[in-house]
């Protein structure tokens, strides 16, 4: 079994291999990152940092200055102690599933998943071997949380900003710049509507159109011209001015933490729309029933105790991952 510390709130090093995943120690030469969120990208480093493609142009976009070496999924690289590949995550685009094996076993390192997962991603792909261990993430580690399939919150998305529209309001959805944004975007260009995204979430969207990915008929947040348009930003950007001027708008909030109707008066939103890009309660344990690891560490979870109750009812070896 290969020795796994955790450091600060996600970085996770294999101090045996000297590899680190979503790292920003100094005790690796080799770093592997998960996804574009920020809360993964390490932000100094002097090791090797290594990241599927899409991820590298978002590590760049936002700031990161340092090399970062491209790895296709599937395609393995091999480091003195190690061999890791990437995998796709389904999570948001280029996000990727690590997988280091070595003479001390293999260690599955999710990062952030979703699974079934978003169509504005590559898609997710287990690896087929059998997984010794398994670092899971667990943001929505209780049962309340059972997300709708995709059909049925794509339903609730387009229903929400054509209905806005046909009423002479503006439809504004809150979410991610990152990820989020872009999958609402997906969802709604089938409406063949104009859509503004925020300024910080536009200058991400030209990766996906280089992956493929269809965003429909959008530009850039704009104060002077964004009355009548479906209108996407994050929650914070509201409380900054974001369409303040539009008299009429109806605003829904995208997240899986729209499953608590609370949000509705801390965000003051019209309607709570529960999609999120990570996998549910339910996909979670199902998941860990199809890999069968034989030890899996929950982190990156308010409840860790939830999961680990119906893991060991599953006769699945697991503990928290807290250092």
């Amino acid at each position: 079994m290969l020795k796994i510390t955790k450091a600060r709130n996600h970085g996770i090093l294999l101090p045996e291999l000297g590899i680190g995943l979503d790292y920003s120690g100094s005790d690796a030469n080799h770093v592997f990152v998960s996804h574009g969120h920020a809360d993964h990208i390490p932000w100094k480093l002097r090791a090797s940092v290594y990241a599927t493609p899409p991820t590298k142009k978002f590590m760049h976009l936002r700031g990161v200055n340092y090399q970062v070496n491209a790895l296709d999924f599937g395609r393995s690289y091999e480091t003195k102690h190690a061999k890791v590949t990437f995998f796709p995550a389904g999570h948001i685009l280029g996000s990727a599933m690590t997988l280091v094996e070595s003479d001390n076993g293999n260690l599955l390192y999710t990062g952030d998943y979703r699974t079934p997962p978003s169509p504005a991603t590559e898609g997710f792909e287990l690896p087929d071997v059998k997984i010794h261990q398994f670092i899971t993430e667990a943001t929505f580690s209780l049962p309340v949380y059972k997300w709708l399939s995709y059909d049925q919150l794509k339903l609730e998305v387009t229903e929400f900003a054509e209905t806005a529209l046909e009423d002479g309001h503006t439809p504004v959805f809150l979410a991610y710049n990152l990820g989020k944004a872009q999958e609402i975007m997906h969802m709604v260009r089938e409406l063949g509507q104009p859509i503004q995204i925020h300024g910080a979430g536009y200058k991400l969207c030209s990766v996906y159109e280089e992956e493929g990915i269809d965003l429909g008929n959008y530009e850039s947040y704009d104060r002077e011209t964004c009355e009548g348009k479906i209108l996407i930003c994050p929650s914070s950007a509201i409380g900054n001015g974001f369409a303040s001027n539009v008299r009429n708008k109806r605003i829904a909030y995208c997240s899986g933490w729209a499953t608590m109707e609370s949000r509705r008066s801390q965000l003051t939103v019209d309607k709570l729309i529960p999609l999120s890009d990570h996998l549910d309660f339910f996909e979670l344990i199902s998941l860990c029933e199809q890999l069968a690891p034989d030890m899996t560490y929950i982190t990156h979870t308010p409840n860790p105790d939830v999961v680990k109750h119906y893991l060991d009812k599953r006769n699945l070896r697991s503990g928290f991952l807290d250092k």
